[in-house]
């Protein structure tokens, strides 16, 4: 008898050490990634006596620290923050799409916001001056056409020009398990597409600065003296959860899963849902033909305050309910079209800045389908891969 509990214990004990083991395995897999911003470790010996600018917004928070904006952790290590850069929404994230951002003095810290948007893309000479370093720590979503990786790019040729050092805080991304859309060609560069990469390029901010630098895209050719510092815990095939909205009209993890194929909406008739609280989530247009669900844009301070069909009801189709396995597609954009009959007037002349290439329309004109106009650009992609493959920190 005595034997058979010995025997028990030993199988009960052993079951439970398995289990313990098989869990520690696959917490281990789902560890949270932790950004460039939130390991010091590999950066505040560089930081030390020198004056540092640094390009941030709401999203350049440490999680692990309860959310604590990277400024204020600077500050509070005695690094010598002088100005603070802000990209398109301003640095608390609250200025519509397009919105002129003010240079103002944030109330917290005292110090210079400079607005890198409207008139000022890129720091002039004489507001970098005086830094030895310029910090880049912005949540981007892996799309061209989100405008935070234009301002990296000058911020990088502004450093480049004035010998100054640039260190990228890397961040994961949400959209960088594929790649999908064609690519920029010449002639439509704009600050929603600078490079030639695809509407989706698969590539963390770190890593495109890297190709940005490699490739020698900056003016002149220039190359800036770069600094990634990597995020661990993460690869490409891993999900990554935003912590913090990137941009007003960005609220949630579907509405930047869906960003790369609805965005397209806005070189078109077709209301992709600003003005509501569910941007890029939707899409319709003041016709009923357009579909069954139905949503009124209004002005909304923070998020839209001139949406398209502003208080008009829109007739469309609602992608709430869309997995968050998304992936690039034509079908919505392709949908509205036909439904719309319009033709060329469907479109208006921002399309091709966002798509890159004159190519799109005219496919879509020509009245072909997603696999024609998807094939179109295969060799362009099977090039950019080859070309991305050089750069990629997180295989």
């Amino acid at each position: 008898m005595k034997q058979t509990k010995l025997t028990f214990f030993i199988y009960f004990l052993s079951l439970t050490l398995l289990i313990l083991f098989n869990s520690s395995i696959a917490w281990a897999k789902q560890s949270t990634p932790l950004p460039g911003a939130e390991r010091p470790e590999l950066y505040l010996d560089q930081l030390q006596g020198k004056n540092i600018g640094i390009v941030a917004n709401q999203t350049s928070i440490l999680t692990q620290s309860g959310g604590k904006h990277v400024v204020d952790f600077l500050l509070e290590k005695d690094i010598k923050v002088k100005k603070v850069f802000v990209p398109e929404h301003g640095f608390r994230g609250q200025a519509d799409a397009g919105e002129k951002v003010d240079n103002i003095v944030d109330s917290k810290t005292g110090l210079p916001i400079i607005s890198l948007y409207g008139n000022n893309k890129k720091p002039k000479p004489e507001q970098i001056r005086d830094l030895d370093i310029l910090i880049f720590d912005l949540q981007d979503v892996g799309v061209r056409f989100y405008t935070y990786i234009s301002t990296m790019h000058y911020l990088m040729e502004a450093a480049a020009e004035n010998g100054k050092k640039v260190i990228i805080f890397d961040r994961p991304n949400p959209n960088g398990n594929y790649i999908a859309g064609p690519v920029l060609k010449k002639g439509f560069e704009s600050f929603v597409g600078m490079h030639p990469i695809p509407v989706v390029h698969g590539l963390t901010v770190g890593e495109l600065a890297q190709m940005i630098n490699g490739e020698k895209w900056l003016k002149d050719g220039l190359q800036a003296d770069l600094v990634v510092i990597p995020v661990s815990d993460w690869d490409h095939e891993k999900a990554y959860n935003l912590p913090v909205k990137p941009s007003p009209n960005l609220p949630n993890d579907l509405s930047v899963k869906l960003y790369p194929s609805t965005c397209f909406f806005e070189g078109t008739i077709v209301s992709l849902g600003r003005g509501t609280h569910f941007p890029f989530q939707v899409y319709g247009y003041p016709d009923p033909k357009f579909g069954d669900f139905t949503f009124t844009p209004v002005s909304i301070d923070g998020m839209s305050k001139n949406p398209p069909h502003q208080d008009k009801k829109c007739y469309g189709k609602d992608l709430r309910g869309e997995s968050m396995t998304h992936q690039f597609t034509l079908e919505y954009l392709l949908e509205a079209y036909h439904k719309s009959g319009k033709g060329q007037a469907f479109f208006n002349n921002f399309f091709n800045t966002l798509a890159g290439t004159d190519q799109l329309k005219k496919m879509i004109l020509a009245g072909k389908s997603e696999a024609e106009i998807s094939a179109s650009w295969e060799e362009d992609l099977a090039k950019y891969k080859l070309l991305r493959a050089k750069y990629l920190m997180y295989n």
